[in-house]
């Protein structure tokens, strides 16, 4: 073999074949793929490129419309997205490329893009078919010399990049509905005591969180870092058993699950579309997942129900969960303003009697859909092609996330999660979400929805779009900066066993404190906890975590960030807005 093809196998093998993306034909080319752009985009081609294994195959692979190219004769084929032209690159590598407008990450470095299509522009690869054999050899060396550099220049992440979002990935509501649930969300008439709404928790003030660790619930005085747990008989019995999710980008299209465990889910399990607490009892007709998860917080005892012995809402949620939504529906039809505007949004609404926890569900999750839709980073500028958008460290720190770090493994797609589950060893304190019949206090997290031995601790990846302003970090907030969480996932084991009680924000509450850190203290709690973890230590420097905790600002929206709608004044009900 010689030492340009020693060479040759060298960047097959080493740079296109190990991330199990690249086909190899069997066979005389029978079944070598058609590949187009749009599938390439769309993730859907059988193959990002087709290798002959023979020289001599002479296979004809079609890039787009009748276009084919033998591969007998040419060795690099790239078809330029722009133009639509189809470029040949010499005669020594034998594979070819579709769709580099949407693949050219592959020879991506920072700013500079000596994309494969634009090789065959600086270089005139045709005059070294001609003259002598060794002279063709030559130059072939000196055209592989080239592309080994420009393939070494791209960075780890070259194939991981995603897609800019569009407007097209998310769901298009109803501009009425989401100006109703503008209302709804703000309106403490959804809460038992009528005494709390969604904006408490996921308060505009705090990019849609309450900026605490563990939140104060039904009872609480306040909006945010600043909200007391109460006084006399009204004051709270449990803090929130996890952290307020950020509310962003939940609209789009590709959001399947929902809450830190996983608890509501599109499936077919009840023959209802979804996966919920509420199981087969769930109201019909709701348009989204994010209208399914809208209804679970009404009928929580610690965040907005209340307790059984204070109103009729939450005695209904001792009975039976779809008890709730009846009462609080007649509440808000009762209202001769909330009347009209249902009417006016839903064309199945003449009349007040018409008005159900459907409706309610669905404008909420058009408000939410609407408000909390950012796609307007440095980030996604940069992957629309300005390269000036980010600084030299966040560039820095992205090709650290998408390569070294291993940041995008989890945190992947243009949402930047995988919707998975994964077991982290944050350390647990509070009540937890303890699964009905468990015995101690503890938060299993995605086992209590799959009860499934191996789903323990583990928790949902969450979206870091405009994660910089969503802090604490953690399904339980175990840490209150970007710094914290990016070491704890650089070095979990350490980090557990390091973590102090004074990194939580939790509001001070005399009457919890002796028990809010008891399953911290529980050895064969943290020997369990401790035993499940699902990523490997990575060793990083100072300048390199400054370099992600840089890119995680990239991440924050500009102008969405003020909203569409924003609070209202006053609510129908005339309740106190938060």
């Amino acid at each position: 073999m010689s030492l340009f093809d020693l060479f040759r196998r060298h960047l097959l093998e080493n740079f296109l074949l190990r991330d199990g993306r690249v086909g190899i034909s069997p066979d005389s080319g029978k079944d070598v793929p058609s590949v187009c752009p749009h599938e390439v985009r769309g993730r859907e081609a059988a193959a990002d490129f087709v290798v002959p294994p023979d020289p001599g195959l002479g296979a004809r692979m079609s890039f787009h419309g009748s276009a084919k190219i033998p591969f007998e004769c040419t060795d690099i084929v790239a078809l330029d997205a722009k133009s639509g032209c189809i470029h040949d690159a010499d005669e020594f590598f034998r594979f070819g490329v579709s769709g580099t407008g949407c693949r050219k990450q592959l020879c991506q470095r920072s700013s500079i893009l000596p994309s494969v299509h634009e090789i065959p522009g600086g270089f005139d690869f045709s005059r070294y078919r001609s003259g002598s054999a060794k002279n063709r050899n030559k130059n072939k060396m000196l055209h592989l010399g080239f592309l080994l550099v420009a393939f070494a220049c791209a960075p780890a992440h070259g194939n991981d990049l995603p897609q800019p979002l569009q407007p097209t990935d998310f769901i298009e509501f109803d501009a009425g509905q989401a100006e109703l649930g503008q209302f709804l969300f703000f309106d403490p008439i959804l809460s038992g005591n009528r005494n709390i709404s969604c904006a408490t928790c996921h308060s505009p003030d705090h990019a849609g969180t309450d900026a605490l660790s563990l939140g104060i619930g039904e009872g609480g005085i306040g909006v945010g870092p600043d909200r007391t747990p109460g006084t006399g008989d009204s004051r709270i019995r449990k803090r929130i058993p996890r952290n307020a999710p950020a509310l962003w980008n939940l609209g789009a299209k590709e959001v399947a699950t929902l809450f830190h465990d996983g608890r509501i889910a599109v499936s077919d399990i009840y023959d209802n579309g979804f996966n919920t607490p509420a199981q087969e009892w769930l109201p019909e007709g709701l348009n989204s997942v994010l209208a399914v998860q809208a209804l679970f917080p009404l009928t929580s005892q610690f965040e907005m129900a209340g307790d059984p012995g204070e109103n009729q809402v939450a005695g209904a949620a001792y009975d039976r969960i779809d008890a709730v939504w009846p009462i609080l529906a007649r509440r808000v039809r009762t209202i001769p303003e909330y009347e009209k505007l249902f009417t006016a949004a839903f064309d199945d609404v003449n009349g007040p009697l018409d008005i159900n926890i459907t409706h309610i569900a669905d404008a909420i999750a058009a408000f939410m859909g609407t408000e909390f839709r950012s796609h307007d980073s440095p980030f996604d500028a940069y992957l629309a092609g300005n390269a000036a958008a980010l600084t030299p460290s966040q560039r820095s720190g992205l090709e650290l996330f998408y390569g070294k770090a291993g940041c995008s493994e989890c945190h992947s797609g243009p949402l930047l999660t995988d919707q998975g589950f994964h077991a982290l060893m944050l350390p647990h304190f509070g009540p937890g979400r303890t699964r009905q019949w468990d015995p101690v206090v503890r938060d299993t997290g995605h086992m209590g929805v799959s009860d499934r031995l191996e789903d323990a601790y583990r928790f949902r990846t969450p979206s870091l779009r405009n994660v910089a302003l969503t802090g604490p970090y953690g399904h339980n907030g175990a840490y209150p900066t970007l710094e914290g969480i990016i070491r704890h996932h650089l070095a979990p084991e350490v980090s557990f066993a390091r973590w102090q009680p004074q990194l939580a924000n939790l509001p001070e509450v005399p009457w919890l404190s002796a028990t809010d850190f008891l399953p911290l203290d529980d050895a064969y709690e943290r020997a369990r906890l401790s035993s499940r973890l699902d990523i490997d230590a990575v060793s990083l420097s100072d300048e390199e975590i400054a370099d992600l905790i840089a890119f995680m600002h990239a991440l924050s929206g500009t102008s969405s960030l003020k909203g569409r709608l924003g609070r209202p004044d006053y609510v129908p009900s005339g309740l106190e807005v938060d």
